[in-house]
């Protein structure tokens, strides 16, 4: 009894027994194949790695070919045009050919050789001359600057700039001028409406935040205040501003470079009766009086 119960045991065992070696063999099996598949990876790598080798050396070496190929053209045109070749030793033991001028044969006298020779070419000796500062440039007063009487037509807050106001102004012309200034927190903006006033009108136009401003209205000027200068009773825009003792006609356009409006600034002043100056003299309009500031006296202009 006992031995047909271990017959029948082992009989109910085996089968599990030998799925196990079967799943033994088979993660051998797997393991062996990666392996291979690796060893397969990395000599396909070595292949191709010898390939692109071989590849380059075949092409490096055709281009040696045409290299010399070329050198030997390049000889032979040149020993037709009578330069002499000269071998100069290389760095790998190699004869490189570089080609020399052939030295032109002696001239037969020294007459011959001056007579040759190309004319000089005098013009090119002279260097051009400086012109000496004109009269003009070299005096920088208040004359050179082109103060007008102008009416400020309309004003309106800049697009762009809380504190620039862009108005038109009439300063005698065909057209009015499109002038920026930071007044906005000087002059209300009903005061800037259809306002005379006295304006500089030969800066170089400038760009103000995106629009060009053709002009400079002055105004008497301290860090905590600002007045705009009146031009005389019975003035009218175009009207030009003089000053007695300083005769001339202003500059179209001043120079930027010149810097004559910054040497002239300093002088520009209001006195004691907020009459505007330049060195003393006052803003004229011919015939029809001075220019003045409203209150303000002693004061800088710009």
């Amino acid at each position: 009894m006992f031995l047909a119960r271990s017959l029948f045991k082992m009989s109910s065992h085996n089968p599990l027994l030998r799925l196990e070696q079967r799943a033994s063999e088979a993660d051998q099996i797997i393991e062996y194949l990666k392996q291979q598949v690796q060893l397969l990876k990395e000599k396909a790598i070595v292949q191709a790695s010898v390939r692109e080798e071989k590849k380059l050396m075949v092409e490096n070496a055709k281009l040696k070919n045409d290299i010399e190929e070329l050198k030997k053209q390049l000889l032979e045109k040149e020993k037709k045009r009578g330069v002499r070749a000269v071998a100069v030793p290389s760095t790998d033991n190699s004869v490189e050919c570089i080609s020399k001028p052939t030295p032109p044969a002696p001239s037969a006298s020294p007459a011959a050789a001056v007579q040759s020779s190309p004319p000089k070419d005098e013009s090119k000796k002279k260097k051009p001359e400086k012109k000496a500062p004109s009269q003009e440039d070299s005096k920088v007063d208040v004359s050179r600057l082109d103060m007008r009487v102008g009416r400020i037509i309309t004003a309106e807050k800049h697009p762009d700039a809380d504190s620039l106001y862009v108005e038109q102004v009439d300063v005698g012309e065909a057209s009015p001028r499109t002038v920026v200034s930071g007044l906005v927190k000087h002059i209300p903006l009903d005061q800037m409406q259809n306002r005379m006033a006295i304006l500089m009108c030969n800066l170089k136009p400038a760009k103000m935040r995106g629009v060009v401003s053709q002009a400079m209205v002055m105004c008497a000027s301290s860090p905590d205040q600002v007045e705009i200068l009146d031009p005389p009773s019975g003035a009218a825009p175009g009207d030009r501003v003089t000053f007695q003792g300083f005769p001339g006609e202003p500059d179209k356009e001043l120079n930027p470079k010149k810097k004559v409006w910054e040497q002239v600034q300093p002088d520009l002043r209001t006195d004691g009766q907020c009459v505007a100056t330049y060195k003393g003299a006052a803003f004229e309009v011919a015939g029809k009086g001075v220019c003045k500031a409203q209150t303000m006296s002693n004061s800088g202009i710009k």
